[in-house]
C-alpha cells in the first residue's frame, strides 16, 4: 500500500513518528511539501540549536546535517527507525521525500494528518524548514 502524505502546515515531529510507524508496517510512504513542514518554537531557540548542530559537524567524520528541506526531513524520520537493523533499513527505503509534487504523483490523491497540523497546536512560535536550512545555509529557492 502507498500512503501519499502532505507535509503543509504539520509538524516534523508528529508527521515522522506516523510515517515511521506506516514504514515499519511496511507501506510506502511519500511525503510532498517537505520545505512546508514546520517545527515548533522561538526563531531565536531555533536558530541557535540549528547553529550548534551545523558548527559541530564541521569535522570531516561528522555528524553531518542536511541543509535541504527533504534531506533534513528523512533525517528527521531516519531518527525514529532502527536504521542499522534490517527490518529499519527496508522501512527508510521506503520512506521518499520531496519538496514539491512530482509529475508522476499529480493526480495522486494527497492525505493529511490532523493531529499534527500547526492549527491545532496552541504553539504560537514555529519556524518552517525552508527557514531553518536558509540560515543553515542551504540553497533554498
Amino acid at each position: 500500500m502507498v500512503l501519499n502524505i502532505d507535509g503543509k502546515n504539520l509538524i516534523l515531529g508528529r508527521l515522522a513518528t506516523v510515517v515511521a510507524k506506516k514504514a515499519l508496517l511496511g507501506e510506502t510512504v511519500n511525503v510532498f511539501n517537505c520545505d512546508s513542514v514546520v517545527i515548533t518554537g522561538g526563531k531565536a531557540h531555533l536558530c541557535a540549536e540549528y547553529k550548534r548542530k551545523r558548527e559541530m559537524g564541521t569535522h570531516s567524520t561528522g555528524p553531518f546535517h542536511a541543509r535541504v528541506p527533504f534531506k533534513f526531513v528523512k533525517r528527521s524520520i531516519r531518527g525514529m527507525i532502527p536504521y542499522k537493523k534490517p527490518k529499519g533499513r527496508e522501512a527508510f527505503d521506503r520512506i521518499k521525500c520531496f519538496n514539491n509534487i512530482p509529475e508522476e504523483f499529480k493526480d495522486s490523491k494527497l492525505e493529511t494528518i490532523e493531529k499534527a497540523n500547526i492549527d491545532n497546536s496552541l504553539m504560537s512560535a514555529y519556524l518552517s524548514i525552508k527557514e531553518i536550512c536558509k540560515f543553515m545555509g542551504g540553497n533554498v529557492e
